[in-house]
């Protein structure tokens, strides 16, 4: 068996067709066909064949990690969780991974950036929130860290104002409800952000001009 052709896949931007006796035995990167050294006539034995095999395997993973973060931005841990529990090769998603982070396409301090920006400027979270949720995410300690301390200075936010923000409008929605639900529900919703207790107290005492119950609800 020979290789009668190499031809552009018209459906996936990047990957090519390799062609064996006038049919598609393999779907490769560039970088797989260099490689295998492979080109117009080379014989294909066994060996070749397998090779095609687990090559276009590890492809149609990549495909798909990059099509996943594609979608929405997500930490190397996170792809990698998720990759597995969509089914793909543990071998397959080392190799996908390690990939990505190659050329740039993941990136887990870029990721923490973006997540911080998002979550502490539009979702009004405080620091140990947008760390806990980064953590959860597997970014490790000391990119968390610098994300966030990056983050904070760019963007230049006192997390004191950003309660104060947050509370006030989430207030406005709870004012057809009595005062004691009100001031119940708001405590849960700043505490589900990861404020201190002591500034939440502090924040709700301030808005509503009485004092917060002594037993302040914790975290929904």
């Amino acid at each position: 068996m020979f290789v009668t052709a190499i031809v552009a896949n018209p459906r996936r931007n990047g990957r090519f067709d390799v062609v064996v006796d006038g049919s598609v035995a393999a779907t490769l990167s560039l970088e797989a066909i260099e490689r295998l050294q492979l080109s117009v006539g080379a014989i294909v034995d066994e060996r070749l064949r397998a090779a095609f095999q687990r090559e276009t395997s590890i492809v149609a993973t990549y495909d798909r990690a990059l099509n996943m973060i594609a979608l929405r931005a997500r930490s190397s841990t996170e792809l990698r969780r998720l990759l597995v529990r969509k089914g793909e090769p543990a071998e397959n998603v080392d190799v996908a991974i390690e990939r990505l982070l190659r050329t740039g396409f993941l990136d887990d301090g870029s990721f923490a950036k973006q997540f911080t920006r998002a979550k502490a400027l539009g979702g009004g979270l405080s620091r140990r929130r947008v760390q806990q949720e980064l953590t959860r995410r597997g970014v490790a300690r000391d990119v968390t860290d610098s994300a966030i301390a990056d983050v904070f200075a760019e963007e230049h936010i006192d997390e004191e104002g950003t309660l104060e923000r947050v509370a006030r409008k989430k207030l406005k929605s709870l004012a057809r409800l009595d005062t004691a639900v009100q001031r119940r529900r708001l405590y849960a919703f700043l505490a589900r952000r990861g404020y201190d207790s002591d500034d939440i107290a502090r924040t709700v005492r301030s808005l509503m001009s009485s004092e917060p119950p002594a037993d302040a609800p914790a975290a929904e």
